[in-house]
């Protein structure tokens, strides 16, 4: 299981471990919270196609779908 504090997840970057469309890189793009420092929108994006991508940052925690960093 990856460890993410919430404050740090802004530009970090993930490895997707079953990539799809060619797409295995990814960094975070897009961090909101709300007045008590609460994710309420997060938004990662493939460093090969530009695409954005809204996910639920809690998600990243699964380390069978993502990896911490970019690994090869």
């Amino acid at each position: 299981m990856n460890t993410i504090n919430p404050k740090k997840l802004l530009n970090s970057k993930w490895t997707a471990v079953k990539p799809t469309n060619k797409e295995k890189h990814f960094i975070v793009t897009e961090v909101e919270y709300d007045e008590n420092g609460t994710v309420i929108v997060c938004a990662i994006e493939a460093v090969m196609s530009k695409r954005p991508f809204p996910i639920n940052w809690h998600d990243l925690k699964n380390d069978d779908v993502w990896l911490h960093g970019w690994k090869q």
